[in-house]
């Protein structure tokens, strides 16, 4: 089985974005095969993924499709994605899994574009706000615990945790909801990492066929 990690469009997709970082950030080396989206049911992606769904990825025999399973898979090869503390760790696998779980009210109210700076103000609903504000105590409370000694959420290296919410930060950059001062400034830290800017920068040169109404047209 030739190593494959299949993505969606770079614009717009989070889970590709979560599962992009974690194959790099473990440094696995993989074909990777972007499959542009079709805003809800993609025949394409079908094709190519078990689930439907992408990230989706195909490494040395082995086959994973969902985020935190490619999470657990890299960290297996690089254990250095999880804190290598177990009570750091704990907590690194706690949040992670909050986030690939919950949050609906913002993914809805606030979807992932990369390409839109002028969406400042928008989306701004009671669930996305309180999952907005529960999102900045997970980072206040685990950079007070474990983060001291660098910008990222565990402190100066850049995790699987990170990598969890990377896509969020991007929708925070897009939509421009109210934000402390220390979420700002992680919001910063991880927009300026060098793979989320490579992924931007992927997301920049996608062909603009791929773009979608939908998500470039928001009242």
């Amino acid at each position: 089985m030739a190593a494959r990690l299949y993505l969606g469009t770079a614009r717009y997709s989070s889970w590709s974005l979560r599962g992009w970082l974690l194959v790099r950030l473990a440094g696995l080396q993989a074909e990777e095969v972007f499959v542009p989206l079709a805003g809800g049911n993609s025949p394409e992606v079908k094709k190519v993924s078990p689930s439907g769904l992408v990230p989706y990825l195909e490494h040395d025999g082995a086959r994973a499709w969902e985020s935190l399973a490619i999470a657990e898979y890299c960290a297996e090869i690089n254990p250095a994605l999880w804190p290598a503390e177990r009570v750091a760790r704990a907590q690194a696998r706690s949040i992670a899994a909050e986030m690939h779980a919950g949050f609906r009210g913002l993914r809805l109210a606030m979807p992932m574009n990369l390409g839109r700076p002028d969406y400042a103000g928008r989306g701004q609903t009671p669930e996305s706000l309180a999952d907005i504000a529960r999102i900045e105590a997970i980072w206040t409370q685990t950079r007070a615990q474990f983060g001291t000694g660098g910008p990222y959420l565990f402190g100066a290296g850049f995790n699987a945790a990170d990598a969890m919410y990377a896509p969020v930060v991007a929708r925070l950059l897009t939509y421009a909801p109210p934000l402390s001062a220390p979420a700002k400034a992680y919001c910063d830290a991880v927009r300026t990492h060098p793979l989320v800017a490579e992924w931007y920068e992927i997301a920049a040169k996608e062909p603009q066929s791929w773009q979608l109404e939908k998500y470039e047209s928001l009242a």
